[in-house]
């Protein structure tokens, strides 16, 4: 007869992201884990795996949680002011004392792990080309209604954005200037008029 889990794996699972993203995959010990998780070691590793199965495990979990960039930029209507509050949920975001300070797991994940680990690269890798389609593709839009310029390249604008975006996060983990983050914001957006 199989033991039923003592856990709930989602729980653990969500907990295990959050410790990840707070002190980074590095300096999140397996001891740490088991502590955080309130799990005994062997349960952790037959539900999850080893560390870095769990680490990439929370990972996408934090995927799931992100920012809905196919829902907020495929509305109908003008697209501009969608992509304006993209910008502005980032914003938010990174310059928030309460958020800010653990900045974004995937920005974390290229940093940290994703130069040593080609999978895990891979990843980041991907969720970088699903922003970016995302956004090339509401660009498109926005130019074929008009609201872009006719001598504007949407993919070249949507890899702009990216990175904005991308260094937002970066730069509002260690730094407290939010008038940083605002102005790049604001001339990001510019670019697009």
């Amino acid at each position: 007869m199989a033991r039923t889990k003592e856990f709930d794996p989602d729980a653990a699972l969500q907990k295990a992201m959050e410790l990840f993203w707070e002190r980074g995959y590095e300096a999140t010990s397996m001891s740490d884990l088991v502590e955080h998780l309130g799990i005994g070691r062997a349960s952790l590793y037959a539900t999850f795996g080893g560390k870095r199965e769990l680490y990439l495990k929370a990972y996408e979990r934090y995927l799931e949680n992100g920012v809905d960039f196919v829902g907020l930029l495929s509305q109908p209507g003008p697209v501009l002011p969608a992509i304006r509050r993209l910008v502005e949920l980032y914003l938010e975001e990174s310059t928030d004392p309460a958020t800010a300070p653990r900045g974004c797991l995937v920005v974390n994940t290229a940093v940290e792990v994703a130069p040593h680990d080609p999978v895990v690269a891979r990843r980041v890798e991907q969720n970088w080309d699903f922003v970016e389609t995302a956004l090339t593709s509401a660009l498109t839009r926005a130019k074929a209604q008009g609201e872009l310029p006719a001598g504007k390249d949407p993919r070249a604008l949507a890899r702009l954005l990216l990175t904005v975006l991308q260094g937002m996060r970066v730069i509002g983990k260690s730094s407290d200037n939010p008038a940083r983050l605002r102005d790049a914001a604001e001339q990001a957006l510019r670019v697009l008029e």
